[in-house]
């Protein structure tokens, strides 16, 4: 992560080195593919809260389901909270845009967990509470919960590890689709392949310092 700043390094690291054992990303292979996803998730430290603050041309590109047309985008041009109740409503254990379940459970941690019903298993998972990161969404964004967050997501809502572990040259079938290790890996995390090269990028990186 080149341009991680040193402070942030020495804020996250000791967790890192704490918690990564403990959900087993323990082989260069896991920690590589997964160091690469947090420090695109993460913008390399410095995000731990999702950014929805999108111009309409790129509302059009990034959430295309949602924002068909720029006629559509423009009417949340720059409205973050507005766009988030409207990409997150009635999905991920969300409620209905009115809801403001959208906006409450936006990407949070380095890996930008996201949605009421993430928040609740993972608070259960970390806190023996279900409603612990529910009712105080921003313990995510502390850097021993953004840490441990993304580690649970990672090894236990997703099982990872395990596509971690493949070759390289593994690939799988979905929808009709093939795709590579790296890609399904992006697609488990991000539901699709947004940002895929500066992911990959940063698992080359990784792939070579962590040999």
């Amino acid at each position: 992560m080149p341009e991680a700043d040193i402070q942030h390094i020495q804020t996250y690291l000791p967790y890192l080195n704490q918690e990564m054992p403990v959900y087993q990303i323990n082989t260069p292979a896991r920690a590589a593919a997964f160091l690469a996803h947090l420090a695109h998730e993460s913008g390399q430290f410095r995000v731990v809260t999702e950014n929805l603050n999108y111009r309409a041309e790129r509302l059009v590109v990034v959430f295309p389901k949602y924002f068909p047309t720029l006629a559509i985008a423009k009417q949340y041009e720059k409205k973050p909270e507005k766009i988030a109740n409207k990409v997150y409503a009635d999905r991920l254990g969300n409620g209905s845009e009115l809801s403001g379940d959208g906006w409450r459970f936006k990407g949070r941690g380095l890996i930008q967990l996201t949605g009421r019903a993430s928040y609740g298993d993972c608070s259960k998972a970390l806190t023996g509470n279900k409603s612990t990161f529910q009712e105080a969404s921003d313990l995510l964004t502390t850097p021993q919960y953004a840490v441990a967050s993304a580690c649970w997501f990672w090894t236990v809502y997703k099982a990872l590890n395990e596509v971690a572990d493949q070759p390289d040259t593994w690939a799988t079938m979905y929808k009709n689709r093939n795709y590579s290790k790296f890609q399904w890996l992006t697609l488990r995390i991000n539901g699709g392949l947004n940002g895929y090269d500066d992911r990959l990028d940063f698992w080359q990186k990784a792939k070579m310092t962590l040999k």
